[in-house]
């Protein structure tokens, strides 16, 4: 779009007086009379959006915390975890409410949170720095968990002992058991997830930390290799300590596609693409899948291959492409193909528990998909419709819009952000008095008192974005519903990446 310099100009101005605006009066910003829905003016403050998106994983953290910890509530927790089996296990992120570490959606939380970096990051400014420590804090963690040849420890904390108690990170005192796969017990989605993790994150720091990102991607070959030769579910070998919470339900063959991709982004070793081509269509069995999310990667992985088709023109993944286009066919309302539920207000609508995971992921592979698609000058077809890039990049913004407060009930899923968000998140350390307050320890039992109580949080997860409202656009904001008011990593990890993009293209960045 080519404007005139003085209307560049003007609406640089515009956008300082209103970013000026919004920050001097946060609690009138949505009763401005300029908060309208006109497509050159941004209706939010995505820049401050994005910041504290990021700044949300710093209140995830388990281990010895940093000095420039910024969440400064939160403190130093679970610090000889590993010790059990004679392994270091400190660091990494507690995935949601409660203390227990799962390697499965930690390595999603950190392809995403590096498949964010590596499409929108150059667009991320001052940020691009607290995204890369995000990730690295991710990274730091699997590379501990991968130390052993043959070995993942995939999760530290006993679930159901640390679910019978309300109490701080830094308080606890539940079992820190340690639970491994290995080549008698496998678990091939977990292993490909944390292979993919490590290839994604290696071309995160391919520039700014060549030798961490050799490091990265020589361990996620490793990884992969053992994920695919000891073949199986980890959701078989570790059933009483993974399910019902990281049950895997899609199998482990959208993993393994999903792990191949990323290797061959990263290494450009011929034979990924050749593992891709010979196993591609027995691992992308579900082509009409359309959930996207830390258990099932199919629509991830056509996304990110059809990247190879359109844009370095591999003929053999030519597929790819087509499968693609089904899955956006799918959200699009009023397509013949749409198979996708939205809520009265226009929120997508996957399932009751933790919603908005697939709200984020959803709009990301949107923005994601409409920037290729513009590289190589391509539309999608859906049965005789022609989808642009725009009307992909008008779904997801409208997405990320209502997440952030343009809904029926005006409230912003992101705590932080905007003058309504939910006060009562479902979150152990953010509902019960921080170390400052209330310097003695918390028991196990003692927190359910605060748990159960109308009072808010007295401490602020600036940027966690909770599961959402329920079909009919309602929230309680009750700290009991878990599936409501509780957040999570893999919610905040792809939201990242679209909001980078949205600042930027409203000249807030």
């Amino acid at each position: 779009m080519i404007f005139s310099l003085s209307f560049t100009l003007l609406f640089s101005l515009f956008s300082t007086l209103l970013l000026l605006h919004s920050n001097a009066f946060p609690l009138h910003y949505h009763n401005h009379p300029l908060h309208h829905h006109h497509s050159r003016f941004a209706t939010h403050n995505y820049r401050d959006a994005l910041s504290k998106s990021i700044l949300f994983f710093e209140g995830q953290r388990s281990g010895k915390l940093l000095s420039n910890q910024r969440i400064s509530w939160r403190k130093d927790s679970a610090l000889s975890d590993g010790s059990a089996m004679h392994v270091d296990l400190v660091g990494g992120y507690y995935d949601a409410g409660d203390n227990v570490k799962f390697g499965f959606p930690m390595a999603f939380t950190t392809t995403m949170l590096s498949w964010s970096v590596i499409e929108f990051g150059g667009l991320m400014k001052s940020e691009l720095q607290n995204a890369r420590e995000a990730i690295r804090w991710g990274t730091d963690y699997l590379l501990k968990a991968t130390v052993h040849p043959n070995i993942i420890y995939v999760q530290v904390g006993d679930a159901k002992k640390d679910h019978a108690c309300w109490e701080r990170p830094e308080d606890m005192d539940t079992p820190r058991s340690v639970f491994k796969i290995d080549a008698n017990n496998p678990g091939s989605e977990v292993a490909a997830e944390t292979a993919a993790a490590l290839a994604a994150a290696s071309l995160v720091f391919r520039r700014s930390d060549p030798v961490y990102s050799k490091i990265l991607v020589r361990r996620a070959i490793r990884v992969f290799q053992f994920a695919d030769k000891y073949r199986g579910a980890y959701s078989n070998s570790l059933k009483h300590v993974v399910c019902p919470f990281y049950c895997d339900y899609s199998g482990y063959l959208d993993e393994l596609l999903w792990g191949a991709a990323w290797l061959h982004k990263a290494t450009k070793n011929p034979m990924y693409l050749n593992y891709i081509q010979v196993n591609g269509h027995i691992l992308g069995a579900a082509q009409f899948d359309n959930t996207f999310g830390w258990d099932n990667k199919h629509v991830g992985a056509r996304i990110l291959l059809s990247k190879e088709f359109l844009i370095q023109k591999v003929q053999s993944l030519h597929d790819y492409k087509g499968h693609a286009d089904n899955f956006i066919c799918s959200l699009i309302p009023g397509a013949s193909f749409s198979a996708s539920q939205y809520t009265p207000g226009g929120l997508l609508f996957k399932m009751n528990d933790s919603n908005m995971q697939y709200v984020t992921s959803t709009s990301f592979l949107l923005l994601t998909y409409a920037k290729y698609l513009t590289m190589s000058h391509m539309v999608v077809n859906c049965g005789g419709t022609t989808v642009t890039p725009k009307r992909l990049r008008t779904i997801a913004k409208k997405q990320v819009d209502y997440l952030l407060g343009d809904n029926p009930v005006k409230m912003s899923y992101m705590v932080g952000y905007g003058p309504r968000y939910p006060r009562r998140i479902h979150h152990r350390g953010s509902s019960l008095p921080s170390i400052a307050v209330h310097p003695g320890k918390i028991q196990c039992s003692a927190g359910f008192s605060v748990m159960n109580s109308q009072s808010p949080n007295p401490n602020v997860l600036v940027g966690a974005v909770v599961g959402g409202p329920d079909l009919h656009d309602r929230f309680p904001d009750e700290r009991s519903d878990y599936e409501q008011s509780e957040p999570a990593t893999y919610i905040n990890a792809p939201l990242v990446g679209s909001l980078a993009y949205l600042a930027h293209s409203f000249g807030q960045l």
